[in-house]
């Protein structure tokens, strides 16, 4: 099969042969049609051995069913999670795929693993949002436009932070009510923050995070800025606050399964009411194109690759 292993070569990949995967009882074996790229695994690449094969979010047709006879049948229609996504074929844990609905294609299905799920448990952390102030950084991603929408959805009033009214772009349509370029430490609070910036940007939340509210860390777009904040912001000012550290791997969709939590974000593509907003859309074998795209923070959205 072809497949886009890493590489010595700027920014990381190239498209070559690589072995046929071979399935435990439990995976079943699917032919990918589209892939979708995340920040976190394209920011590993130079930390990898030449030859890898990586990539987590697929999209495609299962090939051969898994043997244990869980999971989709073949021929099945399915998004899955998985740690070796780049490639014509991959062996996916069932407890890590999805049926799709007719009504979504391979592409925004592709773009709804990592980022959607991030979203999603990040709000589900955070409680309830109905009639809640939902703040997210970092809002102009994949998962902070996931977020605003899942927090319009539920009911929440949403405050997205992008850097510029650029990469702000359809924010508003997504359902933010308010779009700001700057979190500052002074302000209004929030009940809960899902935070995907780190550094300083996570320093100026913690201080405006609410009593009982709910921070959410999700990154840290620059590993060299540290964060800082005097301790009684969150643990005098705002009584009951609570700050998470959370990251989705493939690695956790596999303990935890992450089919339910495709199911619900598929249902909600499926009609109509969010957008996976791919902002990039073209073949694989323009992988270094978009990877240095997304790294230069060219993308507003999800970049998908289709495997042609």
């Amino acid at each position: 099969m072809l497949a886009l292993l890493t590489s010595s070569a700027d920014p990381g990949v190239e498209l070559t042969e690589a072995p046929d995967p071979e399935p435990l009882p439990n995976e079943a074996l699917v032919a990918v049609k589209a892939i979708s790229l995340n920040r976190g695994e394209v920011r590993a690449l130079p930390t990898k051995p030449p030859g890898s094969l990586t990539g987590w979010d697929l999209a495609g047709v299962v090939q051969r069913a898994a043997a244990d006879g869980s999971g989709p049948p073949e021929g099945a229609r399915v998004v899955g999670l998985h740690d070796q996504a780049w490639a014509q074929l991959a062996a996916v844990s069932t407890h890590a795929l999805a049926v799709l609905p007719d009504e979504v294609a391979f592409a925004q299905a592709a773009a709804l693993p990592v980022a959607g799920i991030t979203a999603l448990l990040a709000l589900d952390i955070g409680g309830n949002p109905l009639a809640r102030r939902v703040l997210v950084t970092g809002a102009s991603g994949g998962v902070g436009r996931f977020a605003v929408q899942l927090a319009h959805l539920a009911g929440a009033h949403v405050t997205g932070v992008s850097a510029s009214p650029e990469r702000a772009r359809g924010l508003t349509d997504l359902g933010a009510d308010e779009v700001i370029h700057e979190l500052t430490p002074e302000g209004p609070e929030f009940d809960v923050i899902v935070e995907a910036v780190g550094g300083g940007s996570l320093g100026a939340a913690i201080q405006r995070v609410a009593a009982d509210g709910t921070i959410v860390s999700l990154a840290n777009s620059d590993p060299s800025a540290l964060t800082e904040f005097p301790p009684r912001a969150l643990f005098s000012r705002a009584p009951g606050a609570r700050l998470y550290g959370l990251m989705v791997f493939p690695e956790l969709a596999k303990r935890r399964g992450a089919t339910g939590m495709l199911d619900r974000l598929l249902s909600l593509v499926a009609a109509g009411r969010l957008d996976p907003h791919v902002d990039l859309e073209t073949s694989w074998r323009e992988a270094a194109d978009a990877i240095q795209a997304l790294l230069d923070r060219r993308i507003a959205g999800k970049a998908v690759l289709h495997v042609d």
